[in-house]
This record gives structure tokens, sequence and C-alpha cells, in this order.
């Protein structure tokens, strides 16, 4: 019997340890590798261009590497449901893989997919190779249902067998074995698509901080591993203004994308940590950025809305405001705090922010100003952060608003104080909001305290040039935290427990991520800290 292979890429857009596309080639005839995209989706989702460009290039450098084991990336315009019974006749399908998808939508759209192959009597095969585990194995050992603590979560974790080994990258001889004729007008036919072709404007676009792309990781990846002594003292370095910057050894849009695995990164840290330490088995805390990661899937994969409040049962129902313009001016830097609208035009123009930015940015949003739903700002992230994750980014939001997993609301970042501990001399600022540059240090964090003969001499006018603060901090963190207070004390109430007892302590959890370049580059993820003012969600 012939055997013709489709492999459909979606993320784990990489050629190494890529079990289902080894699946694909496995006895086959002929194999073809697919990269379903659809231009209205691309028009329509809340997707920036810096995403965008990001997997357009990791999809470039994933053609280019097909190109030399003789094979090329087929780029078809077009919903599955559409595309694949077009393809299934034309190229006399018998076998279709693909990487298994966790997140619930990414479920329901591959059980149709997988049905309609069985109409066409196309065999499917999938694996997991997205997540270190099997998500519900760990769901069953917690008596069929997520482990809501990362505490819990990390006992299980340690019962269960070390993540299956990755698995080597596809070479020429495999593909040789299942070649195809690569037509004359293939470009023509299934080309990956431009920026201006799914309708963005690349005019005066900079060059992208970040670039797409499995070749670019596994670079990153051993820039990453040179850095010895961090993996051999098991330490954080300390925050700096230089950490507030992208770093090339920075890996998270990497892990989103698939264009690194995590199986990979996973043991490398734990053999570079075994020849180093003499053998000496690795403690979990050193995969804690990789497991935060698999801690959100695991609490998303079945809860189909885990990106809401309605309707999620983890979720406290809190009566947000509803307020377009200061969202607004939060999403687009223009709070009149210099430290939050530095992080938030950094966002905007590079794709990615310090996990301790995010923090400050989300806490600012939610609970610690604004008091607007962690769901708009869950969007805007989704928008521009390179690294965006359903599940994660989901479950940071809720934890850094309180809404689930965390629940110390006492707790607020202050957005001059905090900045200024990071980054004393301001330079960030300075970086990203240039029409500040020329404030002295005393006042680069609350230009509006600058007497009136400092403002024009730096020429930048407070409510002129640059906006006043949009809120008053010390009262609306003051309120916000009675606001969170109330909800707490109905929801104890509701349930027949005491507040105190519902609110887990700092040695009891340690802090989580929302995903970023530090999750890889900056250690483990237990931190100590000698303020309780930064105790939130560290680091995926």
């Amino acid at each position: 019997m012939v055997v013709n292979s489709v492999h459909w890429f979606r993320k784990g857009l990489r050629l190494h340890d890529n079990p289902a596309l080894q699946e694909a080639l496995n006895g086959a005839d002929t194999v073809r590798c697919v990269y379903i995209l659809d231009p209205w989706f691309a028009g329509a989702a809340n997707v920036g261009i810096n995403r965008w460009r990001f997997l357009l290039e990791a999809l470039d450098d994933l053609d280019s590497s097909l190109k030399k084991l003789n094979s090329r990336l087929f780029v078809i315009r077009g919903q599955p449901t559409d595309v694949f019974p077009r393809l299934f006749k034309e190229w006399k399908v018998t076998r279709l893989t693909f990487e298994y998808d966790p997140e619930p939508y990414g479920k329901e759209r591959d059980g149709a997919i997988i049905k309609m192959a069985q109409e066409f009597g196309v065999e499917t095969i999938v694996r997991n190779s997205h997540t270190l585990y099997n998500l519900d194995r760990i769901i069953e050992m917690n008596n069929n249902s997520p482990p809501l603590t990362f505490k819990r979560f990390q006992t299980i974790v340690s019962r269960l067998e070390l993540p299956r080994r990755p698995l080597l990258p596809v070479t020429l001889q495999q593909m040789d074995k299942c070649h195809i004729k690569i037509a004359d007008n293939h470009d023509q036919l299934y080309s990956i698509p431009s920026l201006e072709e799914l309708g963005f404007r690349t005019e005066g676009l900079p060059p992208a901080v970040w670039r797409g792309g499995e070749s670019e990781a596994l670079d990153r990846l051993n820039k990453h591993l040179d850095k010895k002594v961090w993996v051999a003292n098991l330490e954080h370095p300390r925050v700096s203004t230089c950490s507030l910057y992208a770093s090339p050894t920075g890996l998270s849009p990497y892990l989103r994308f698939g264009c690194l695995s995590c199986r990979v990164l996973y043991y490398n840290l734990r053999e570079l940590y075994m020849k180093l330490r003499k053998r000496c088995s690795p403690p979990l805390s050193l995969f804690g950025q990789l497991l935060w990661r698999e801690f959100f899937y695991t609490a998303a994969t079945n809860n189909p809305n885990f990106d809401r409040m309605e309707g999620n049962p983890i979720c406290v129902q809190i009566p947000w405001d509803q307020n377009p313009e200061a969202l607004a001016k939060w999403a687009e830097g223009r709070t009149g705090f210099p430290w939050i609208d530095a992080i938030m035009t950094q966002l905007r123009q590079e794709g990615w922010i310090h996990h301790l930015a995010r923090h400050a940015v989300a806490c600012f949003l939610t609970r610690g100003d604004l008091w607007i739903s962690w769901e708009s700002g869950m969007k805007v992230f989704e928008e521009l952060l390179l690294d965006a994750d359903w599940s994660v980014n989901a479950g940071s939001w809720m934890w850094l608003s309180c809404s689930a997993f965390f629940q110390q609301f006492f707790h607020c970042y202050c957005p001059v104080g905090f900045g200024r501990r990071t980054d004393p001399s301001g330079d960030y600022i300075r970086r990203y909001i240039p029409i500040l540059k020329d404030y002295p240090n005393r006042y680069i964090y609350e230009p509006w305290n600058a007497p009136e003969t400092v403002q024009k001499a730096a020429n930048c006018v407070v409510g002129v040039d640059y906006p006043k603060p949009m809120i008053n901090h010390a009262e609306g963190s003051r309120l916000n935290i009675e606001r969170m207070k109330q909800v707490y004390q109905q929801l104890s109430h509701y349930r027949g427990l005491s507040l105190l007892a519902s609110v887990p302590t700092i040695q009891e959890e340690a802090e989580p991520p929302m995903t970023d370049e530090s999750q890889t580059s900056s250690g483990p993820g237990m931190r100590k800290h000698k303020s309780k003012i930064l105790i939130f969600p560290s680091r995926v």
C-alpha cells in the first residue's frame, strides 16, 4: 500500500524533536509539510504586527531548512476544514500527522479534522511535544481535577517519570526516502505571505528585536547554556536596568511558537546541571520556569472559559469597572506614570517586556490603580506579546489580578517606587520615553513633582508635553484594596470559610511567571523577597 503523508504544522515549527513529523516520515512513500494560514483570520484576529512578523520569519526559516532536505513547506490559504478535503483528494493522502494541542479550542478543532479524515479514509496520528508531561495524567493523579496551587502541582510532577527524551532532527536520508518532486511554480502556489499581503503597513517598521525561527532558537539556546556559572550556582542575577531590555539569550517566544522544543531545553538544563554538580540529580526548582508553563496548561486544558471571568469556575467574580478611555491610555502608554508608560511603549515597539515589568503594568491596570478587568489586559498582551500563550497569558492575568491562584490582594506595586528601585538612574524611561530624557534622576519617575523651572529646562512641561498622572495612586490603591477585601469577605462567607484561611502565605506558594525571556535566562522560578511588595507571579 502506498503511504502518502501530510504533516500539518501549527505550533511546533521545527525539525528537531518533532514526534508527529517523524511519524509522517515513518515508512511513507511521500511526505508534504503543510502550514494552513487564513488571510481573513490574519486581518480579523487580535494579533499585532510583531507577532505576525515573528510567525512569518519562523515559517521562512522552516522552509529554508526543508529546502536543505530537498523538500519545501506548503503554505496554503484557507481554513483547515475547507483545505483538507481538497488536499486529501489532490494528493491522495493516506496519513495525516500533527502535534497535540492541549488547549480547548485546539482540541475542538482537531477533533473535527480527525473525524473528517476518517470519512476520507485517512489515518490520523497525533503526538504530544508541546508540553513536558501528559496533562491528562496530571489531572487524573489529582482526583480528576487540575491542581490549582503550584505546590500541589509540583508534588504530582515529582511522582511522575521524567519527560520523554527529545528526538533527533529530521535528516536528509529520512526525507530522501519519501521525496516528492517540487513543482517549478511552488513559490507561486504555496509561498509564505508578506506582511503587506496580510494587510499590515510596514513603512517605518524597525528591524525585529526578536527574529523568528528554529535556527535562531537553537543559536540562542547555545548562548543560554554558555551561562554555566548561573546554572552551577542556581542563583538569580540581581534585576538591573539591563535586565529590562531584550536579551540575546531569551527563549520564551521560541517556546511559544514551538521553534524550540521544551524537552530539548529541559534535558540540556538537566544534563548541564548534573555535569556541574557531579551527577547530582537536579532539583525541581531548576525547571521552575518550564513547570509554570505546564501548570497553566494543565489548569486550562479542560476549561474553555479559562480566558474569561464569566463561566470560569476557578475565577473570582469581581465587579470591575468599564472604562475604555482609561484602558486606551494604559495600552498606549499615556498614563502619566513614566515607569508604566515606558513598559507599555517597549511592549508595543518590541513585543516583549521583562517579567517584573509585566507585573507592574498588570497590577496597575487591575486591582492596583485602574480597577479594569484582567480580561482587557490579557487581550492587549495577546495582541502585542510575542510569547503570549492562551493558557499562560490568561492564567498569569488571573493570578496578578487576584482572580485565581493567588489572593494576597493587600500587596500592591507602586508605579513610582517599584521602578525607582529597579532602575534608580531612570535610563530605561529615557530610552522609551525620550521626551523625558533631560529630567534629573530625582524627578524622572514623578515629573509632575518637578518645579516648573526644572520642567521647562527639560523641555517637557507636564500637562503640555507629557500627560499628568491619570490617577492618584495612593488614593486609588487604598480604595481598591478595600474593594478586594469586600469581594473576598463575601466569597469566604459564601464558602463558609474564614478569609485568612483562604489566603496562602508567602511560604506556601511560589511565584508564577508571566511568560517572558527570564523564564529561560534568569534561572529557576523560586525567589525570596526582602519586601512584601513584590510577591507576584514571576516567570513562565
